[in-house]
């Protein structure tokens, strides 16, 4: 062990341990074009972490499209876990399938289309953090097992929501 990591294991004081179950974290139903939902399985609001970060799942049903976007100061991985669609980045289009991991810097503007047909599934980390914020203010609260409502608007105000939330 280098002279950093002991120092860091003896002098650092311990961080927070958080378990999470399945479907144990908040979930939002998504307004049009996306459907489907987000869950948040640890939101930087309620962790003390050292850097700051939110962590959850989204699902995109069929025919689904996350519009196109950037974020200004934050960063996004993306995980897929199950089915297949085209993440367009900067333009240019990149196939999903399981296992294929993307990482969006700031000011990437990126779109993800379902054009499976099944639910197309990934796991998101966003540094810093708050994208929790803007699902739940753009979304409906979802419960586990209850059947997708019918596909509703965004809110009129979603530029402001997104300044206050993932772009503040």
């Amino acid at each position: 062990m280098d002279q950093a990591a002991q120092e860091m294991s003896f002098e650092s004081p311990r961080g927070e341990v958080r378990v999470v179950r399945a479907g144990g974290g908040r979930s939002y139903w998504q307004p049009k074009p996306a459907n489907g939902y987000a869950e948040v399985i640890l939101a930087s609001s309620e962790l003390a972490s050292v850097h700051r970060f939110s962590l959850g799942r989204q699902l995109l049903p069929p025919g689904g499209r996350v519009r196109l976007h950037a974020h200004d100061r934050a960063e996004e991985v993306f995980h897929v876990l199950q089915g297949t669609g085209v993440a367009e980045i900067d333009g240019e289009a990149h196939r999903l399938e399981p296992g294929t991991t993307l990482y969006f810097g700031h000011n990437r503007q990126h779109t993800i289309i379902n054009d499976g047909s099944e639910d197309l599934a990934w796991l998101w980390l966003f540094l810093p953090g708050r994208l929790e914020d803007f699902f739940a203010a753009i979304g409906r609260e979802r419960r586990a097992g209850e059947p997708a409502p019918a596909p509703f608007e965004r809110p009129a105000d979603v530029r402001e929501i997104e300044k206050r939330t993932v772009f503040a």
